[in-house]
């Protein structure tokens, strides 16, 4: 669950009067380097333009070359349109040998020697035979071109091929085309001109002239879409199961050339641009094509590779513009920065092994023992490719079949452990590059340890350069406020029924499994998303279409992404943090239920209730337990209706709820008791095992995301270091009984894996229960949960097993225990108990449970 504490984005809202403010020049009004969510807003090129209006009456408009007719010039179309070649073109007698390549003029003059504001009534009379119409320059400097592409660039026209440029703050362009070399007329505001006396489009290139320097570049405006009309269609109807590789920024090489295609999906935008690093953080020169009805809008800019930075630059529907990071950026700065990075990935994987084998088994019938880890703070200071030389070691030491790593998406506020995401498609960069968190995940395949990861659909912050409102309307949120606010976390929720928000979530389920080879997702606050009335109150809901609470957009949501992932990558495992009695999580979709739902697809869910009883009835003192036995017997009334985990995670030891061992009553030698034979009596529970970091090892205090575990409790220096590492021996040997006993994971949802022996023994605070094999196997798990030795303790066993011998005893000495423990085999007698034919007798520990197998 995401914790109280709310976002703290690094940008404050801007005000009206800073939303209005012209745009200043480049290097005053740019965002900082690092891209920091400065919402950018204003028209100051549209207010320049309208400055330099004149005010006689508009005379009517011409159709400018970009429309394919022959416009005429300024100034009559002759001395003003000379010819400017550095090197000879090939000659040609036409009527277009007789026309200028290009004008030559002063910056901010006309080719005529016109001022800007004559310039400006001459392109709306007559527009210039090479030039751009008044209304594409107005949209291209307000940054409200849908089709830049259609303007700029190479065009054939009436003459020639006109070659128009728009580059901010340059001091002249010329067109380099084999031996051409043809400079271009400086029409004002960074647009250039000409006309080439050629009968087709040449390959060409830009020489650009800033102050002081000159860059030959590719002329980004030549280039065709990159998005083909299938990846286009899928976008349209929701269901592009890849979208990361469609949408973002993509280092290629495109039509010969390298470079990087930027496509982002704002529909309600008026115009899109790309800025960055690579151009001081000014979009105006980098504006993107609309791809139709789709929403998309897409560009490919040349020279551009990966590690530069970018963000878009959004027009919205009123006119301001804002900075936003790419929403399926696959890299982003490290925090508080908020700045995307374009991303290409050359890992190359090891772990073939690992998943030829993952989906031999299914996870609810194969050994699932979880060690949660918060990586940022499991050894802080530590990166993932640090983090890779020691974790695989721990965990696989221990025993644990798998990790869950609490959210690695990328977030800005580390109080929010990383559950409320910005960057959904990033690996947070806190801790090194994408490929150094893949090869984390490598390591610990190659150890022989699976992979979960904690994902967040519910909900998102309201960070102003992220999601929220992303395009000047809500996009990713639902546009009823009352739908949209999350009320525990101040936060916005997904709009599940907008079909590009279900793609955008569905792909990036898909994304973690497929290209970083997570092996399972924990999905977090699931209860939030089903319900419409959740935390609210009446009337501050609206009820579904049925009348009902039910989110109905939601569970269609939760069924298309487990349908999804598991179709798509086999041997994953999907389980919902679900805090209620939902019908059906762990059934499949196409099987409807009491309620009439069909199940909503996990393969595992959390089981809140046996954790809030179980926890509740530890933190008894021994002498009350007997009035709360219910709770540890009351998960075994419903054990069988889902496959459940059994989760001791983050949320158990912080916020004041203290850490497990903290929970138990009694001295210090009482309180690691009861934590021994608790940890005992959950690993024998049917359900998969979740213990979150420190807990192994007993740690007193409170997790803290600053601090991380208290390892110094391990240091031999440190003088009850052998009472903690008495725990951590303990958890290393439960993980490693279980795995090798099949009776304890084997049948978790059959309930003929679980038979009770004494399960009414109040008095005596005494738990019994037998598991099963899928060969008929058993094993004996008893627990005296309270503080006395009870000597001949007597038990009904079954009547075929010559002879039992303990396999585990959580009150050994080496535990730190007090060490009752039975030496030998026991023998049945035929004597009936508890409803079975043969009997044992057995000295039971204090506060310890004892796991014994036929002898």
């Amino acid at each position: 669950m995401t914790p109280r504490p709310p976002s703290s984005g690094p940008d404050p809202k801007k005000t009206a009067e800073e939303e209005s403010a012209p745009r200043k020049a480049v290097n005053e009004a740019a965002p900082e380097s690092a891209g920091t969510g400065t919402t950018v807003s204003g028209n100051a090129a549209r207010k320049k333009a309208a400055a330099r209006k004149p005010v006689a009456k508009k005379a009517p408009a011409k159709k400018t070359a970009a429309d394919g007719t022959a416009a005429k010039t300024a100034g009559g179309g002759k001395a003003a349109a000379k010819t400017a070649t550095a090197k000879k073109a090939p000659a040609k007698k036409s009527a277009g040998a007789a026309k200028a390549v290009a004008a030559k003029a002063p910056a901010g003059k006309s080719p005529a020697g016109t001022t800007a504001t004559e310039q400006g009534t001459a392109l709306r009379e007559a527009p210039v035979a090479a030039g751009l119409g008044f209304e594409d320059r107005e949209r291209l400097l307000a940054g409200t071109h849908h089709d830049p592409h259609s303007v700029l660039g190479a065009h054939p026209v009436p003459g020639g091929i006109a070659v128009r440029v728009f580059r901010p703050h340059a001091l002249a362009v010329t067109v380099l085309a084999g031996e051409l070399r043809a400079e271009l007329r400086h029409d004002g505001d960074g647009f250039f001109s000409g006309l080439l006396p050629l009968a087709e489009v040449p390959a060409y290139r830009l020489l650009v002239a800033y102050g002081g320097t000159s860059l030959e570049t590719e002329d980004p405006y030549r280039f065709l879409p990159t998005l083909g009309d299938l990846d286009l269609h899928l976008i349209g109807e929701g269901r592009h199961e890849q979208l990361w590789q469609a949408l973002g920024a993509h280092p290629t090489t495109h039509q010969g050339v390298p470079g990087t295609r930027f496509a982002v999906w704002a529909p309600n935008a008026r115009g899109v641009r790309v800025a960055g690093g690579f151009n001081f953080w000014d979009g105006a020169g980098h504006p993107m094509r609309s791809l139709g009805a789709t929403g998309v809008w897409e560009v490919f800019l040349p020279g551009i590779g990966a590690g530069e930075l970018y963000k878009f630059e959004i027009t919205r529907p009123d006119g301001s513009r804002t900075f936003r990071a790419d929403p399926l950026a696959r890299r982003t700065e490290v925090p508080p920065a908020t700045s995307s990075v374009v991303h290409a990935s050359d890992y190359t994987w090891g772990d073939d092994e690992w998943l030829a084998r993952r989906a031999d088994v299914p996870a609810h019938e194969a050994p699932l023992s979880v060690y949660e880890v918060h990586l940022p703070s499991w050894r802080p200071g530590l990166t993932y490719r640090q983090l890779a030389d020691q974790l695989p070691a721990y965990v696989k030491d221990l025993g644990f079949t798998h990790v869950e790593l609490m959210p690695v998406a990328e977030h800005p506020f580390g109080g929010s452990w990383g559950y409320q995401v910005t960057g959904f498609y990033a690996p947070t960069a806190r801790l090194g590059e994408p490929d150094d968190f893949k090869y984390l995940v490598d390591r610990l395949h190659q150890a022989g340890i699976g992979v979960l990861m904690d994902w967040v659909p519910a909900h998102f912050p309201r960070d102003d350069w992220a999601l929220a409102e992303f395009d000047g309307r809500p996009l990713y949120e639902h546009s009823d406020p009352l739908r949209a606010a999350h009320p525990d976390w101040g936060t916005l929720e997904f709009d599940f029924g907008r079909r590009e928000v279900r793609n955008f979530l569905v792909a990036n389920a898909v994304y973690w499994c497929e290209e970083f080879h997570i092996d399972g997702l924990r999905v977090d606050a699931v209860a939030s998303m089903l319900y419409l009335d959740y935390s609210r109150e009446p009337g501050r809901w609206t009820p579904n279409e049925h009348g009902g609470r039910e989110n109905l957009d939601a569970v269609a949501f939760l069924q298309e992404m487990n349908a999804t992932v598991y179709r798509r990558v086999p041997g994953v495992v999907t389980v919902a943090e679900e805090s209620t009695a939902w019908d059906g999580v762990t059934r499949a979709t196409h099987h409807k239920g009491p309620s009439g739902f069909g199940g909503l697809g996990f393969g595992l869910k959390w089981n809140m209730g046996w954790m809030h009883d179980s926890l509740g009835y530890m933190s008894h003192d021994p002498v009350h337990r007997k009035y709360h036995h219910h709770e540890m017997t009351f998960s075994m009334v419903y054990a069988y209706s889902e496959n459940y985990v059994l989760p001791i995670s983050h949320d158990e030891v912080v916020h004041g709820k203290k850490s497990l061992v903290s929970k138990m009553p009694g001295d210090w030698w009482q309180q690691r008791a009861n934590e021994r034979a608790y940890l005992g009596f959950m690993w024998a529970h049917p359900g998969k095992q979740l213990l979150f970091m420190g807990q192994e090892f007993a740690q007193g205090a409170e997790w803290s995301e600053e601090r991380g575990p208290d390892w110094w409790l391990l240091d031999p220096q440190y003088g009850a270091a052998a009472d903690h590492r008495g725990v951590l021996d303990l958890v290393r040997d439960l993980n490693t009984v279980y795995r090798d006993t099949p009776a304890l994971w084997q049948r978790d949802t059959h309930p003929a894996g679980f038979a009770w022996v004494v399960g009414d023994a109040a008095e005596d605070d005494v738990l019994a229960f037998l598991r099963y094999d899928a060969d008929g196997a058993p094993l004996l798990s008893v627990s005296n949960f309270a503080p006395v030795v009870r000597p001949g303790y007597r038990l009904g066993v079954p009547d075929d097993v010559p002879a039992w011998h303990e396999v585990l005893n959580t009150d050994a000495t080496r535990y730190g225990g007090g060490g009752v423990t039975g030496p030998g085999p026991v023998k049945p007698e035929p004597h009936g108990c508890h409803g079975r034919p043969a009997s044992i007798r057995l000295t039971l520990p204090p506060l310890a449970t004892v796991w014994l197998r036929p002898a």
